[in-house]
């Protein structure tokens, strides 16, 4: 099942996608839900974020290879995590797709993307076992983790490395049955393929994150975890179109404009 968030006239609402088209519902999926007799092409509408998560947590480094080819441009040995590493990013940055990257004006040419999976919880859990994690799991998404490198390196925090409003792209929509085994996630810019690479090839899983992350915490219906990326990143430049596309999901699409 597709959950979409979309606006039609004027209003917000939640609806089940296939064939191209939105069946609306009443409630969300987080909520409760009753299917509605109203639907729509998805031409038709504008999609939104699938969620604007309560708490929006993130994945450190949680693909090797992103982190032997990071060591190599900085020229000091790889060091790989011994835990799952978490982080928060914020909900400011999200946007949907098809919106537009927007670059502050004085942002340096090291605009980057990291295409990740992303993780919608569906219940509130809390000393979550690893077995029973995924139980908690509605589905999954895509995110872009843009990142300005030049901030990256500057800011302890990564405050507007990370966080700068439409640096968070995450769609098109919420899948619930998929198959992380069996999922590929690549990277177009401008149509041509820079990346390809397995998705649950990371370091740490979704269940050691989940596991992890509510010995101590609540998830909460909502919430999302962002797990990470493989490989290098170009640099992203005013005009440029990134897909983003995982198997068994669909494709994130974004524009990129420096502000100026």
């Amino acid at each position: 099942m597709r959950w979409a968030r979309y606006i039609s006239d004027g209003k917000t609402f939640y609806g089940i996608y296939e064939n191209e088209e939105i069946n609306e519902v009443r409630g969300s999926p987080f909520e409760g839900y009753t299917l509605s007799n109203i639907k729509h092409k998805i031409s038709d509408v504008k999609l939104l974020a699938p969620v604007i998560p309560p708490t929006f947590y993130a994945a450190g480094i949680n693909y090797e290879r992103h982190i032997r080819e990071a060591a190599e441009i900085l020229g000091r040995d790889p060091i790989l995590p011994e835990k799952a590493d978490i982080g928060y990013r914020a909900a400011n940055a999200i946007i949907a797709h098809d919106e537009p990257i927007l670059i502050p004006k004085d942002a340096t040419e090291k605009i980057q993307y990291e295409a990740e999976l992303v993780v919608v919880i569906g219940k509130e859990v809390k000393n979550v076992s690893r077995e029973n994690s995924l139980e908690c799991i509605l589905g999954y998404t895509i995110g872009n983790d843009v990142s300005e490198r030049t901030w990256q390196a500057q800011d302890r925090t990564m405050w507007r490395a990370k966080n700068t409003d439409t640096f968070k792209p995450m769609g098109p929509w919420i899948e619930t049955n998929v198959d992380l085994d069996q999922m590929e996630t690549s990277v177009a810019l401008n149509n041509k393929e820079l990346i390809k690479f397995k998705t649950s090839s990371m370091i740490f899983g979704v269940e050691e994150y989940i596991h992890q992350i509510t010995k101590y915490l609540t998830l909460h219906p909502g919430d999302v975890i962002w797990m990470g990326t493989d490989g290098a990143s170009p640099n992203m430049s005013h005009g440029d179109i990134c897909e983003i596309t995982i198997t068994g999901i669909g494709t994130l699409r974004n524009s990129i404009i420096k502000l100026s």
